[in-house]
């Protein structure tokens, strides 16, 4: 199963951050084409590992880094509230009456570990600048500027 909390905290991000005015988690739920509630929680894991702060007596959130200085990988354990980054999970109960099935745990842990550490380095290296960077990019690109400066 695919989790999307870390695509959509990103995108809630992007949106906190070039916002000029503050954005209600129901704007931002139209942007990302969800609603409310689930903007809501993804705010409440932000909120509680220091990425976002709200505005006492008004809606909406404020970055709390700068976009430079938040990586990928601060996001993503954030949202997924995780210690590390997990992409697979071994399948249960291998049989032991197979070769297969006494070798594979092992065998994939280990493969499965390096992956992991070498995403982790990856998010680690990338910053939500980067993210705000390549939008704008890709709006100049495709023509696609209204609403950036």
């Amino acid at each position: 199963m695919k989790d999307t909390r870390f695509s959509s905290a990103l995108h809630m991000l992007v949106l906190v951050s070039e916002a000029k005015t503050p954005m209600t988690s129901e704007q931002m739920a139209k942007s990302m084409g969800t609603n409310a509630s689930y903007v809501r929680k993804l705010s409440g894991s932000l909120r509680k590992a220091g990425i976002v702060q709200s505005r006492r007596g008004s809606a909406g959130l404020r970055l709390v880094p700068d976009p430079s200085e938040l990586s990928l990988l601060d996001v993503y354990l954030a949202v997924c509230e995780t210690d590390h980054v997990e992409l697979f999970e071994l399948h249960r109960n291998p049989s032991d009456e197979c070769i297969v099935g006494r070798h594979i745990a092992p065998v994939l842990g280990d493969m499965f570990k390096d992956l992991e550490e070498e995403a982790a380095r990856e998010l680690r290296s990338r910053t939500l600048a980067d993210c705000i960077a390549a939008l704008r990019a890709h709006a100049m690109q495709t023509n696609d500027l209204e609403g950036i400066e």
